[in-house]
């Protein structure tokens, strides 16, 4: 056979191979997906196909291997039989009439159940809670649970490290996890865990992409948690990694960029419930059953507030965080206000935002005015016309900090702190977990918070914003097609 024939053949194959290509992605990628991220793969399929194919078998599939989720099916039904007698604290009365359905959604979809008589203070210095993690830890007499996202043994961090080591050498058990795939590339690394073991700490790596291990998910899939608990009896929560401001990253330190978050310190029967996705991550990653660690005795707290802990992330069957919010932004009747680094909205939050402010709802967002991760700031951008023309306030936290602070508060008596953003990737990739909280006590601390923030930011206007050149509109509109590839 002639070379042109042969070419021909060749080119023949292509094509059929290239069409097979399209037709298949049409038929499983939109399957049990949501319809931006099967548009954007399709997208991706169809205009590269060759390396849209190679993306999707390696990063399509947004959900845990199937034997991390039978895990978290064994998990949930634990904590359903466990808590399902339990009293956990008295209620306040006269909640509102949507408040009891979502907490028993929240309920359905893997929480604990509300707890009443807790005590819950935000702490807003990055350097104080740090220290008041660390103030705990040492009071502590039975174990100690870490569990973060990032965590880096560092001058910042060297009195919380400083209190692990004291602890665990008067016999006191340090449970530590921390991400794998977070922490492996950072500075500092290995120091952290020459450190964990010095100390004796019985440590973890979450989620590890360790293929010659047997241990392998997809690479992006993250747990994205920060929480602490001492002796089942005081725990925090919130936005902060343990490390450094800068994160010790040389990008960042040359730049100036220092993070800003917000961490809250709870006691009372809603500690248990933070212990139990302890617990959980624990048996997830080392199939260890921490039975000695009691989630059932409730302790009164130093208040009264109502708390439950909403777990999320690829191990369950739908968006739980998601939900929640969505719930909380169509409830609210006069104020709502979004603090969210990474801003980046589905078209159900997106119109549960605007529809709030075309009910006379008054709707702030703070973000940063300068972002750390350029895909997730240009896609974030996409969406401030839109929000702008709605009616939404937005508020940019002036450079070079970086606002990473994650919550939600409507009117005056219910707010959301934790670990979530409020995007793609904290919905459908990463596991997180977020604290629903109602008291007006606690909004108003809140609000002490937020009052400090936009003290802090200028107000993006309208008018501003349309005068952004064509090169960013650009960047903007392709991010946001991206950020849809779960």
């Amino acid at each position: 056979m002639s070379a042109d024939a042969w070419g021909l053949w060749l080119a023949a194959l292509l094509v059929v191979l290239d069409l097979s290509i399209r037709v298949t992605a049409i038929i499983i990628i939109p399957r049990n997906r949501r319809p931006t991220a099967a548009m954007a793969w399709l997208l991706a399929v169809f205009f590269i196909p060759y390396i849209g194919v190679l993306l999707f078998l390696l990063i399509g599939n947004p959900r845990l291997p199937r034997a991390r989720r039978r895990k978290q099916d064994q998990i949930n039904q634990y904590i359903h039989d466990t808590s399902e007698q339990l009293h956990f604290g008295t209620l306040r009365p006269d909640a509102p009439n949507w408040f009891p359905p979502l907490v028993e959604m929240n309920q359905r979809l893997g929480a604990l159940p509300i707890s009443g008589d807790n005590g819950a203070h935000l702490i807003a210095g990055y350097q104080d809670s740090l220290d008041a993690m660390a103030e705990e830890i040492r009071k502590a007499t039975e174990y100690v649970h870490v569990e973060f996202y990032i965590l880096q043994a560092d001058a910042s961090t060297d009195n919380f490290f400083r209190a692990l080591e004291e602890v665990s050498a008067r016999g006191v058990t340090v449970r530590v996890l921390l991400d794998h795939w977070a922490n492996r590339w950072k500075p500092r690394y290995r120091a952290t865990i020459r450190r964990l073991n010095d100390m004796g700490a019985d440590w973890h790596l979450m989620l590890p992409v360790q293929p010659l291990k047997g241990r392998m998910q997809r690479p992006d899939l993250r747990n994205h948690r920060k929480l602490l608990v001492v002796d089942g009896k005081v725990a925090f929560l919130g936005s902060q990694n343990v490390t450094d401001s800068t994160y010790n990253l040389p990008k960042n330190i040359k730049r100036g960029l220092h993070w800003v978050d917000l961490m809250v310190r709870i006691d009372g029967p809603v500690v248990l419930s933070v212990n139990a996705i302890f617990v959980a991550d624990w048996y997830s990653e080392t199939d260890d059953i921490l039975e000695e660690i009691d989630i059932t005795s409730a302790q009164p707290g130093t208040g009264d507030l109502d708390c439950q802990v909403v777990p999320s992330g690829p191990g369950f069957e739908v968006e739980n965080n998601l939900r929640l919010f969505l719930g909380l932004l169509y409830a609210a009747k006069e104020k709502i206000m979004i603090v969210s680094p990474y801003f980046v909205p589905d078209e159900a939050l997106l119109l549960a935002v605007t529809a709030a402010v075309d009910r006379g709802v008054d709707v702030q967002l703070f973000v940063s005015e300068e972002g750390d991760q350029a895909m997730v700031y240009h896609a974030q951008r996409s969406y401030y016309e839109a929000l702008l023309r709605a009616g939404v306030r937005i508020w940019m936290y002036r450079k070079p900090y970086i606002l990473h602070t994650k919550s939600l508060t409507i009117d005056d008596e219910v707010a959301v702190i934790g670990s979530s953003n409020m995007d793609m990737r904290s919905f459908g990739l990463n596991l997180e977990v977020s604290m629903l909280v109602r008291g007006e006590e606690f909004v108003a601390e809140m609000r002490e918070v937020e009052a400090e923030y936009r003290a802090l930011s200028r107000e993006l206007t309208l008018e501003e914003w349309m005068q952004q050149p064509l090169r960013s509109t650009v960047l903007d509109n392709l991010a946001r097609l991206t950020s849809a590839l779960q």
